[in-house]
């Protein structure tokens, strides 16, 4: 299964039907292109689309975008707080483009260093992958895939914003704070991984 977000709205990949406002049964190339211009030009909130070979779905859907990977972490101090950037006037997590020749980990370390000027920060275990989708300036359509990693930060307190990024904050949450303050001022692709990481500490 996969979750795409498209301007904030969610299109589900899955082997079987889910119960969301819109289905749509996969027959070919053709049923993702209808399932991007509903979410895109129409009212419709979330969309799945169906089909038995889930791998097949998935490798057609990626030829509809140029893929562009990044990668990012939580990271948490010894309080178990999560460190929050801000930008835009939402809050996020660090995370930032692949470069040429990195490996995931060695770009989600470098990009959480860049953007909140922490240093030697711990990578502790893979989380999962998000999706989204958005166009760039010339129109081209993009599917972001950013990986994400778990984090341990046991230093001294160097943080700062990266201005120059548009990073206007870095603070640490705890979970009350990032419930009412975080969730309401966020995106959905971060709320998801988010729960997804809670989720693998119950």
């Amino acid at each position: 299964m996969y979750k795409v977000f498209v301007n904030e709205k969610k299109l589900l990949l899955s082997k079987q039907p889910e119960k969301l406002e819109k289905q749509l049964s996969y027959e070919n190339f053709s049923t993702l292109e209808m399932a991007i211009d509903l979410l895109e030009n129409t009212s419709v909130k979330e969309l799945n689309v169906f089909g038995e070979n889930i791998d097949e779905i998935w490798t057609e859907f990626q030829k509809l975008f140029k893929i562009i990977e990044a990668a990012g972490g939580i990271v948490n101090n010894e309080n178990k707080d999560i460190l929050f950037i801000k930008r835009l006037g939402k809050w996020d997590l660090p995370k930032g483009k692949m470069e040429k020749n990195e490996s995931r980990e060695e770009s989600a370390i470098r990009e959480i260093e860049e953007e909140t000027g922490l240093k030697n920060v711990e990578l502790l275990t893979f989380i999962n992958t998000t999706y989204h989708i958005y166009v760039e300036r010339n129109g081209e359509k993009i599917l972001k895939c950013t990986y994400w990693f778990e984090m341990n930060f046991n230093g001294k307190d160097t943080s700062k914003p990266q201005i120059e990024e548009g990073i206007t904050e870095v603070a640490w949450k705890n979970k009350h704070q990032i419930e009412n303050e975080v969730f309401p001022s966020t995106f959905k692709n971060i709320k998801l991984i988010i729960k997804d990481f809670w989720n693998t500490k119950n």
